[in-house]
């Protein structure tokens, strides 16, 4: 199991050298392209459009390169390739080849993990200690699990034969690039389906080098295309009428849209939409080891989790003492450059995510909330916001019960045990949660009766490829991870 942390660091390095930085990560071993040209049946090939964007450096606002736009006729090619390539190769060959083409990803991809964080840190915001410890690794695990099922498939749905789908057009968020990628692209390919892969506009690089990867693995022609752009590009590619499956992670927003969009079309969806994760704190808890999980589960990764403990419930017999602590561990967070290995919480995303983040800190002041946040010093180029926290919310405030997606935590105290279920279910979302207590009856209790898809006793954030992920309600339909994973991509008979 991988455990996500933030721990306690020393000095932070306020001055950006070209290529080395103060206890940071060198960016001089890593090989980026000043232009990426579209992923298409094993080559990359500029648009048929010929338009570019920029991705910026969040930390910085420089641009690191520019990429092609996807247009409709750069889709209808992509969707081309990957059906010929199932018709022709993928889909006959023995399930034992298919998986040692995954094996090879997997080892490539741990063979260049230092390239990988630097380049997702940069390009993505995120410190380096959590894309060098947790994204990358946990990337090439993905790869290696599901290369294992490849051959194993009769034994992960016992008396039945598991078919592929066809052709899966995949889109994946900006806040876990390189993961998301592998959370769709290795199941599917085990299953037998050839891919069109969408990442996020503003985090393209990752998945390029995963291009890079997927070529020097020699894997079949049109068997993984990847596709860059923004919301239309994904429009294209969730209404083309020769897609059989669309795999979705992002907004709930999008995900009703992609509904409504292949209602009727016979194509299969998995979506792993938003989330308000609650994170119960009972007296009983063990407190200094309760605020290490509430930080981890907040601020890891800037806030840019969908399954982030954005609501905190404290038991309030420990509520004074909880807060305080957590304000004292506060302060001790660093937010800085993404390439330190000192810093704690990197860059927001984009500007749009800032201004997103500002918004709700605002409603959440105008209705009546108290603020905290950490005195840390932010730098003055790119996009940065401070850790915060609300306390004195109710249930109705917009703060506690819409998903902001930023380093912002809403406070409530509860009394009894019915009492913090009842709050704790009352949100449109079910993806994940969280308790910390003494009393195995009361995780029983307790995790039986809240509403959504995962939940962790006295930690969060722990994830493994065997284990699936998926929540209730607004935050999705399907799994992904384990063997559930593999059921959005198969048909049983």
């Amino acid at each position: 199991m991988v455990c996500f942390t933030i721990c306690i660091n020393k000095s932070f390095a306020n001055e950006l050298a070209p290529n080395r930085n103060k206890s940071g990560e060198s960016t001089d071993h890593i090989q980026l392209k000043d232009r990426y040209d579209l992923f298409i049946n094993g080559e990359f090939v500029p648009g048929v459009e010929g338009r570019y964007f920029d991705t910026i450096n969040p930390s910085n606002e420089e641009k690191i390169a520019e990429v092609a736009e996807a247009g409709k006729a750069d889709i209808d090619k992509a969707v081309s390739s990957a059906r010929k390539a199932y018709d022709k190769t993928w889909s006959k060959m023995l399930p034992k080849e298919r998986g040692k083409y995954i094996f090879r990803i997997a080892r490539l991809l741990q063979e260049s993990a230092r390239e990988f964080s630097v380049i997702e840190s940069m390009d993505g915001g995120k410190p380096i200690r959590e894309s060098r410890d947790i994204d990358v690794p946990l990337s090439s695990a993905h790869f290696f699990y599901y290369a294992g099922w490849a051959d194993k498939l009769e034994y992960a749905f016992p008396g039945r034969t598991a078919n592929p789908l066809g052709v899966a057009g995949q889109i994946i968020p900006w806040n876990f690039p390189l993961l998301m990628a592998a959370w769709k692209l290795a199941p599917a390919l085990a299953t037998g389906n050839t891919l069109v892969l969408k990442p996020a506009e503003t985090t393209p690089l990752t998945a390029m080098k995963l291009a890079e990867v997927i070529q020097e693995a020699d894997l079949p022609p049109g068997v993984v295309n990847i596709v860059n752009g923004a919301g239309e590009t994904g429009k294209f590619l969730v209404n083309h009428g020769d897609i059989d499956k669309i795999a979705f992670t992002g907004s709930t927003e999008v995900g009703k849209y992609i509904m409504k969009s292949v209602a009727g079309s016979g194509k299969k969806y998995t979506l792993e939409l938003g989330g308000k994760a609650a994170n119960i704190i009972f007296e009983d808890a063990a407190i200094d080891q309760a605020v290490e999980g509430i930080v981890n589960a907040i601020f890891f990764n800037q806030g840019h989790v969908c399954c982030a403990g954005s609501r905190l419930y404290v038991q309030e017999g420990v509520a004074e003492e909880v807060i305080s602590k957590l304000q004292k561990r506060m302060e001790s967070l660093i937010v800085g450059d993404p390439l330190d290995k000192n810093t704690d919480i990197g860059a927001i995303n984009s500007k749009m995510q800032l201004n997103k983040i500002k918004k709700y800190v605002k409603l959440g002041k105008d209705e009546g909330g108290t603020i905290y946040q950490s005195s840390c010093p932010l730098p003055e180029k790119g996009y940065w916001f401070a850790p915060t926290i609300f306390t004195d919310v109710s249930q109705s405030n917009r703060i506690v019960q819409e998903e902001i997606f930023g380093p912002v935590l809403a406070i409530q105290t509860f009394r009894t045990v019915d009492e913090v279920i009842l709050k704790a279910n009352n949100s449109p979302y079910g993806l994940s949660g969280g308790l910390w207590t003494d009393k195995g009856s009361k995780i029983f209790k307790v995790t039986q009766d809240i509403r959504a898809g995962v939940i962790w006793a006295n930690t969060f954030n722990k994830f493994d490829p065997a284990s699936p992920f998926g929540g209730y309600k607004e935050s999705g339909v399907g799994s992904e991870g384990g063997i559930e994973g593999l059921s959005g991509y198969v048909n049983l008979v």
